[in-house]
């Protein structure tokens, strides 16, 4: 195999684990949205999928979680169900790139091994491209509503707005790592695919004369 093909199977495989772990972690962390308050500048909020917080100037954290899920805003509804495939389809996307990588030598006594391989790899960096969009969705989304409300003119000025949090770009680096991992797990397959296509190196030592047929003619070698 190419050692250029190698190395984007590889890098793609890495890239895709650093953006499950991203998107796990912006599952996770609870400051999808900030907001602080000049009434009390000791205190901050902030909000997440599963839980809102309020973080004292002196340390001190406490979290509540929802009340139930049919009371949910829609929008973390939305957040919740797109993160939660996004973990699905990274990970499912991790366990099909990995075994078809060449350096994993598994099931080598099958039958068109290298074929099946290279198949388990695609559909990994397509599952990694899926991942990637669904994890761009929710972020985005919340992070436009919060524009919208920051600058919503009906508000009077005194209350306060919500702010992104380090969920999002959390969020958004694990998208795009997402994106590339794909991409490059579904380059390598191409590149092996065109290497396998390539004529052998005997065929392009052959040469033959002009003027003789192509299925009788005498062949020299350079």
């Amino acid at each position: 195999m190419d050692p250029s093909a190698q190395a984007l199977e590889l890098l793609g495989v890495v890239l895709a684990g650093g953006a499950w772990l991203c998107s796990l972690a912006t599952t996770m962390l609870t400051s999808w949205l900030t907001l602080s308050t000049e009434l009390l500048p000791t205190e901050f909020y902030e909000l997440g999928l599963w839980e809102t917080c309020v973080i004292q100037e002196h340390g001190g954290l406490e979290c509540r979680p929802y009340d139930g899920l049919l009371g949910l805003p829609p929008n973390i509804k939305l957040a919740r169900i797109f993160m939660v495939l996004t973990l699905g389809a990274g990970l499912l996307g991790l366990l099909l790139a990995i075994p078809g990588l060449h350096v994993i030598s598994c099931c080598s006594d099958l039958p068109d091994i290298r074929r099946r391989k290279r198949a388990m790899k695609a559909a990994g960096g397509a599952l990694c491209l899926v991942a990637g969009v669904l994890g761009l969705v929710p972020v985005s989304y919340i992070a436009h509503l919060a524009v919208l409300n920051f600058h919503d003119e009906t508000m009077p000025e005194m209350v306060p707005r919500w702010e992104f949090g380090d969920a999002l770009f959390c969020g958004w680096a694990g998208g795009v790592l997402h994106l590339i991992g794909g991409v490059l797990l579904i380059t390598s397959c191409l590149c092996q695919q065109r290497e396998t296509l390539d004529p052998p190196e005997y065929f392009s030592q052959v040469r033959v004369r002009p003027g003789q047929s192509s299925f009788r003619s005498k062949t020299e070698y350079v």
